[in-house]
C-alpha cells in the first residue's frame, strides 16, 4: 500500500535513496574513510544480492549503513570493511542520506568537504537500498515488525546469513541475537514493507 500523501511517481524519481519522513539527527560528526569513494557496489557478492542497488555506482550510497571506521584512525566513517580486512569497533552508527560521489549533474559536497552527512539517534526513514537475495536462501522477504540490521554490503537486511559472518559480537542494548547465535545491532524496526506500489522500506530506526 502506499504512504499517506505518496507523490504520483512513488518518490523514483528521487537521486536519494533514502527519504526523511521524521529525522533523529543529521549527523556529520566524522571523515569519510578513502574506500568511502571508491568502493563497488555491492561491496561484495558473496551473500547476498540486491536488485535495489545501482552498481555502476562507486562509494557509499545513500540509503547505506555509516560504520565507525577504526582502521582509518579516529573518527572516521565509511562503508563495511571487506570481511579479510574487518577489524574490531567497525559498528554501525546511523544511515547515509547522500551518496559519497554525488550524482551526475548535481553539486558533489562529499568529495568537496570529505564528510558524509547521516541520520541517527531514531527517526523514520523510506529506504528505497536493501538485500532482497540470499544467494543460498533465495528470496529475502520483509513483513512489518522485522528487525533491521547490516548486511555484509552495508545494506538494510533482515537476513542472519548476510551478517552474522563478519559483524563483530556487540551484546548489551540494542543488540539481536541471530540463527547462529552471532549478535548484531538493530538498525531499526519495519513499519512497511516494500510492495509493488511502494518500493521503499519505511521503519523506525533504532540507531
Amino acid at each position: 500500500m502506499p504512504l499517506l500523501g505518496q507523490a504520483s511517481g512513488g518518490f523514483t524519481e528521487s537521486s536519494s535513496a533514502l527519504r526523511i519522513l521524521h529525522v533523529g539527527i543529521r549527523n556529520t560528526i566524522g571523515v569519510l574513510s578513502a574506500d568511502s569513494f571508491t568502493q563497488t557496489n555491492p561491496p561484495t557478492a558473496n551473500l547476498t544480492t540486491s536488485d535495489q542497488v545501482d552498481t555502476s555506482k562507486l562509494g557509499v550510497l545513500s540509503g547505506s549503513i555509516a560504520f565507525s571506521r577504526p582502521d582509518e584512525g579516529s573518527n572516521y566513517i565509511g562503508g563495511p570493511q571487506l570481511q579479510a580486512a574487518k577489524t574490531a569497533g567497525c559498528l554501525p552508527l546511523g544511515v547515509f542520506i547522500n551518496s559519497a560521489n554525488g550524482n551526475s549533474f548535481e553539486n558533489t559536497p562529499g568529495t568537496a568537504s570529505g564528510k558524509g552527512p547521516y541520520v541517527s539517534s531514531q527517526g523514520t526513514y523510506g529506504n528505497s537500498l536493501f538485500e532482497t537475495y540470499d544467494n543460498a536462501a533465495g528470496a529475502i522477504t520483509y513483513a512489518t515488525g522485522d528487525q533491521l540490521v547490516a548486511s555484509v554490503n552495508g545494506y538494510l537486511t533482515n537476513d542472519p546469513h548476510a551478517t552474522s559472518s563478519w559483524m563483530p559480537s556487540v551484546g548489551g542494548v540494542g543488540a539481536i541475537t541471530m540463527t547462529d547465535g552471532a549478535e548484531d545491532l538493530i538498525i531499526g524496526i519495519v513499519k512497511m514493507p516494500a510492495d509493488s506500489v511502494q518500493g521503499e522500506l519505511v521503519y523506525d530506526q533504532r540507531i
